[in-house]
Parts: C-alpha cells; sequence; structure tokens
C-alpha cells in the first residue's frame, strides 16, 4: 500500500509501507541509542533517566533524523525522480551497540533516488538534508532559554541538528557533502564552515556530547 500526499509544487509524495516501517525503527532506534549514550555519559545509569531520555531523543534525534531523509526525498521527487528510504539494520544494530559502551556512530539508512538528473539537480537533492537540520536548529533555540525538560529539548535540537548537518555535509564517500562540493564549491562552504564551526562549539565549548 502506497501513503500519498502533495509537494508544493502538487507533486505525488508517496511513501509505502515498508518505507514508513524503515521509518519508524530507525527513528526509534536511533532515539534510544542517544538515550543509551547520554545517560551513560551524563547522567548515570538509573532506568527513570533512561525513559525521560529516550522521549526527549524522540522529539529531537528522531525529529532530526526524519525530517533530513524526508526533505532528501521530497526535493528529489520535486526534480522527477522515484524515491524511497531505506534502512540498513546492520548499522542500526551497531549505533545500539556502540551506544552501550560510550559510542555513537549512527547511519541508519538513506533515502535512494532513480531517474534522470543532472549535478546540480542532485547537489541540491543532498543539500536538502543538512539545510533542514540547520533550520530546525533555529526552530529550536528559543526552547534553550526555558528551565527543566523544555530547555532540554531544546539544547539538544539546536545541538544534535547542528552537529548532524556538519557531519552530513563532509565530503566524503555517501555523505551529502560530497554530492555538493561536486556540484557547486562556494554553495557547499557557505553550508559547511559554518555547519563545522558551530558544531565545533557545541561539543568542545557547551560540552553537549
Amino acid at each position: 500500500m502506497n501513503h500519498r500526499t502533495r509537494t508544493g509544487s502538487g507533486r505525488e509524495l508517496t511513501f509505502s509501507d515498508r518505507e514508513l516501517r524503515d521509518l519508524a525503527i530507525a527513528w526509534l532506534t536511533l532515539s534510544v541509542a542517544f538515550a543509551l549514550l547520554y545517560v551513560k555519559v551524563h547522567l548515570g545509569e538509573s532506568p527513570s533517566e533512561f525513559v525521560v531520555m529516550v522521549v526527549l531523543s524522540l522529539v529531537t534525534v528522531g525529529v532530526a533524523f526524519l525530517l533530513h531523509e524526508i526533505a532528501h526525498k521530497v526535493v528529489a521527487i520535486e526534480h522527477g525522480q522515484i524515491a524511497e528510504f531505506r534502512a540498513d539494520y546492520q548499522m542500526l544494530f551497531l549505533a545500539l551497540m556502540g551506544a552501550l559502551v560510550g559510542f555513537l556512530f549512527a547511519a541508519p539508512g538513506a533515502v535512494y533516488h532513480r531517474g534522470r538528473v543532472t549535478q546540480r539537480e542532485n547537489g541540491l537533492i543532498a543539500l536538502a538534508g543538512p539545510v533542514t537540520n540547520l533550520l530546525l536548529a533555529l526552530l529550536f533555540l528559543p526552547l534553550m532559554v526555558f528551565p527543566s525538560y523544555l530547555g532540554m529539548i531544546g539544547q539538544m535540537g539546536v545541538g544534535i541538528n547542528v552537529v548532524l548537518a556538519a557531519f552530513n555535509m563532509i565530503p566524503f564517500g555517501p555523505l551529502d557533502g560530497k554530492s555538493v562540493l561536486e556540484w557547486h564549491k562556494g554553495v557547499f562552504a557557505l553550508v559547511f564552515v559554518p555547519s563545522v564551526l558551530l558544531a565545533a562549539f557545541i561539543i568542545f565549548y557547551v560540552g553537549l556530547f
């Protein structure tokens, strides 16, 4: 079964049952993995703290991942591609195992698209994910001024989205940055440089991760 909606230009955006299942499993697995890591590093190993962190991760880490992948899909479809997300279950398992020992490397899957595409269009499809994460970081930013869990959601939302944008803009292998760099060096620098600087600030100065 396909679940259908419309993009801004009126093109049909469809999600198969398998794709929705893969997105849901990757969303939940990444959120649990991040919660395991965060509780282990920052809070101790209380079961109640872990449950709270899973919920917080679902609306920060999970949303960052989900909208990153959907952005790739939407832009691919806008350019006439057939596009669908596929989870990488081996990498999801490794993410969980890594989190248990204090290290998280998340490569949950990817949106695969096919059809005739120019280098510019391929670059725009790749760019959509990291730019979406930077926009999400801006949306989470105002929440940081609030106390308690709302402020924590803001802090986590800003941090994970900036780090995810920077990581995916690395111009290497299957990461988005390689396609963006091959298309337009100026656009690549405009997104990559501030993303990396912000991520470095969050990791080494704020100490969020």
